[in-house]
């Protein structure tokens, strides 16, 4: 049965911890073309607030690996991206992130999905919530 709103509610485990270097937050911040900015240099930099996509992204991965949903990253749009800050993300974080599926909505052969990855550290300090929206085209449209 491909997604549908029975679906609302079902939750993932957490990733494995993503350690936030001083290396990593440089390099997000040169592929954004703001690799000057001080508050992405120095000893305690912050990360740039839409590298939190790098961790919330590696979530989706057991939504995608879930043979009930019948979801294909391939027939997959990225419609929408927010992001709800506790604090920003600093190098020396060890960060998990959890997938949950808030909200589904079926259009015809399109579901369209919402769903919102917790950012925490490995102490259990909420960070950051990414709420995505998918639009997703079931397999018999394809």
């Amino acid at each position: 049965m491909p997604i549908s709103e029975e679906h609302v509610g079902r939750s993932y485990p957490a990733t494995a911890p993503y350690e936030v270097s001083r290396a990593k937050i440089a390099e997000f911040a040169r592929a954004l073309s703001d690799p000057d900015n001080p508050a992405y240099a120095g000893l305690e930099p912050v990360a740039p607030p839409t590298f939190a996509v790098v961790l919330a992204s590696a979530a989706w991965d057991a939504m995608f690996a879930d043979p009930e949903l019948e979801l294909s990253l391939s027939r997959t749009v990225h419609a929408d991206q927010r992001f709800t800050w506790n604090r920003p993300l600093r190098a020396g974080d060890a960060v998990q992130a959890q997938l949950k599926i808030e909200k589904v909505r079926a259009r015809g052969a399109t579901a369209i999905i919402t769903i919102s990855v917790l950012l925490s550290t490995t102490d259990g300090e909420a960070l950051c919530t990414a709420t995505s929206t998918l639009m997703h085209t079931n397999v018999e449209a394809a």
